[in-house]
């Protein structure tokens, strides 16, 4: 963000941010493995949506979610996908209850040591003028946090499943013109890592937004399309966990593998 806080405050903490999407079937033991690294990771547990296949339904939540995932359903920030939303969405807003956003509009914010957090809902109009798009703008005018992250199903840029996705183009240049760091997103199925990029996902070194894809929560993997010229890193062969430490005004990521899986991404950046 563009506003810094006050230099009399006092130093923050490091805290933890770490997750996925593309989660859980009752048809694979994906997402047992993932939720296995969760039970040994501390820190607050963000989804990229589609947290249960196929349908959304309470029942896939009940079977297919509660026992891999749904041990750390009470530190869980979620954002929902479009198989949460297959059955209308009464599933994934009934099992998370008011964690997945007041009035079941899937969108909300929360303080996250001296970071902001945005989840966003990719299933809900996120045009101009609408009124998720709306609160956002007014929700970033607001915001006195130095370092931002917000989180979605839908990728904006990505070089995987389905390719770059304009419905929440809008809602990254918002981010974008108020600063923002980084932008978490789920759907393709694969892990990518892509740089610093402008609103118009061209390169920008000196205050482009972060991406990291991270498809990678369960359910097997999806086709790459092309390589994006702003990927700096892309697996689509291991199921993982992207782990964010936050700090005051810098963040770090590491990409932690499930068992019998060895790839790693890991570095460092600093917020605006």
């Amino acid at each position: 963000m563009s506003e810094t806080p006050q230099s009399s405050s006092p130093a923050v903490p490091p805290v933890v941010l770490v997750g996925g999407g593309d989660i859980a079937s009752c048809n694979n033991r994906g997402a047992e493995a993932t939720a296995t690294i969760l039970d040994r990771v501390d820190g607050i547990v963000f989804t990229t949506g589609d947290n249960v296949y196929e349908t959304g339904t309470a029942d896939e939540f009940a079977r297919c979610y509660e026992p891999t995932w749904g041990r750390h359903k009470g530190r869980t920030r979620p954002s929902p996908g479009n198989h949460d939303m297959y059955s209308g969405g009464a599933g994934y807003y009934g099992y998370f209850g008011d964690t997945a956003g007041p009035q079941g509009r899937g969108y909300y914010s929360y303080d996250h040591g001296a970071w902001k957090v945005f989840a966003l809902n990719s299933e809900a109009p996120a045009g101009p003028g609408s009124p998720q798009a709306l609160w956002l703008q007014q929700e970033l005018q607001a915001s006195r946090a130095q370092c931002t992250v917000a989180y979605w199903h839908h990728p904006v840029f990505s070089s995987g499943y389905e390719g770059n996705m304009s419905r929440m183009k809008y809602v990254w240049r918002l981010l974008y013109d108020h600063r923002v760091e980084l932008v978490l997103s789920g759907h393709s199925h694969n892990y990518e890592r892509l740089a610093p990029q402008n609103a118009e996902g061209d390169p920008d070194a000196s205050r482009g937004i972060r991406m990291f894809v991270v498809g990678t929560g369960g359910n097997g993997f999806t086709a790459l399309e092309g390589i994006r010229p702003t990927s700096e890193a892309i697996n689509d062969s291991s199921l993982g966990l992207l782990k964010l430490t936050l700090s005051s005004g810098s963040y770090s990521w590491e990409f932690l593998p499930v068992a019998g899986s060895s790839y790693r991404d890991s570095g460092a950046g600093t917020c605006f």
